[in-house]
């Protein structure tokens, strides 16, 4: 473990931090490269005594890669991060905010999943020598072909912010069942909440302050974005989320719930109603446009990131019932 590695790094990153100041240049990372500098709008918001995030946009992309959120807890004895933003530069702009909270390390993050605006600012954290802990199913990920492919891309979409420089950065441990640790003031506990996107995800619960950090099992407000996600095992997950302990809850994309039951039941009726609507197309054999069409989408078609996911969230739904073998019936 590198928690204990960080007396040194703290005295030496403050004047570091002044160096950088007064010189008017952007920080630099370990490798000896700058990190552009993200001019994007990012505020601290306060969830509890202990508990702070950060909300990204709620577009799919854009915004220089500030689409998630990232959340802090100041404990005491050190800071522990949740999720370290989409690309080096976020992390390093993150990082500059915790500051203006605490002058505490940062000893530790836990990564709710490993996908791209979650994890390219990592390597931000690393090179301070925190720990970071990750779902089991991240070195799969890791290792594959698609990891690289999203790379690679995202250093032409979101240039310069994400380039040449940016890596993927492995965990120092990979959780296979959930945790629980003490830190200064604040005792966490960290659930592992299944294969709901391929690698696996994370829940962080902070228990003096009974805030919940979801990752993207939770959208508040806006429509979710899928990807991959197994949408019935989501389901099941959400069902035995338990809210009433919970005094807020930071989901992975919109705004902090005070009512977290809401929140949950929001991202649960959006997920029920998709497949309802294309288990039914699937089991009528009707195609997807034509089902699309049909559907009445004004619960939803309202709220943020609904054009930019909606339409390949329904069609990434219909594939799945068709893979999960309804049975169908003609249509009339």
């Amino acid at each position: 473990m590198r928690v204990m590695r960080h007396t040194g790094w703290f005295l030496g990153s403050q004047l570091l931090l002044m160096a950088i100041a007064c010189a008017g240049e952007p920080p630099v990372g370990e490798g000896g490269y700058d990190y552009p500098p993200a001019s994007v709008e990012m505020t601290v918001r306060q969830v509890s005594d202990h508990a702070y995030y950060v909300e990204g946009s709620p577009g799919p992309t854009g915004n220089q890669g500030f689409v998630s959120n990232a959340g802090f807890v100041v404990t005491g004895a050190g800071v522990v991060v949740f999720d370290a933003l989409g690309s080096p530069s976020l992390a390093r702009l993150l990082l500059e905010k915790i500051r203006s909270v605490t002058d505490e390390p940062v000893v530790r993050v836990i990564v709710s999943h490993y996908r791209a605006d979650h994890v390219y600012g990592l390597q931000v954290f690393s090179d301070l020598d925190a720990d970071i802990l990750a779902p089991d199913g991240a070195g799969k990920y890791l290792r594959s072909a698609q990891a690289r492919a999203r790379l690679e891309d995202r250093r032409v979409t979101l240039a310069p912010w994400v380039n040449e420089h940016t890596r993927l950065v492995p965990p120092d441990q990979y959780l296979g069942e959930g945790t629980r640790f003490r830190l200064g003031d604040v005792e966490f506990t960290v659930t592992l909440l299944g294969g709901i996107h391929p690698d696996g995800d994370l829940s962080l619960y902070i228990a003096p302050d009974r805030v919940l950090y979801t990752g993207d099992i939770v959208f508040n407000g806006m429509v979710p974005f899928l990807g991959t996600a197994d949408t019935r095992r989501w389901l099941k997950v959400l069902e035995r989320m338990d809210s009433e302990k919970l005094t807020a809850l930071v989901p992975g994309r919109g705004s902090m719930a005070r009512d977290p039951r809401k929140a949950i039941g929001f991202t649960r009726r959006y997920l029920e109603y998709l497949r309802k609507t294309m288990g039914r197309a699937v089991r009528e054999l009707t195609p997807f446009d034509q089902a699309y069409t049909r559907v009445d989408w004004g619960g939803f078609e309202n709220l943020p990131a609904f054009a930019g996911t909606n339409r390949r969230n329904a069609r990434q739904v219909y594939r799945s019932l068709e893979a999960e073998n309804l049975p169908r019936q003609p249509a009339d």
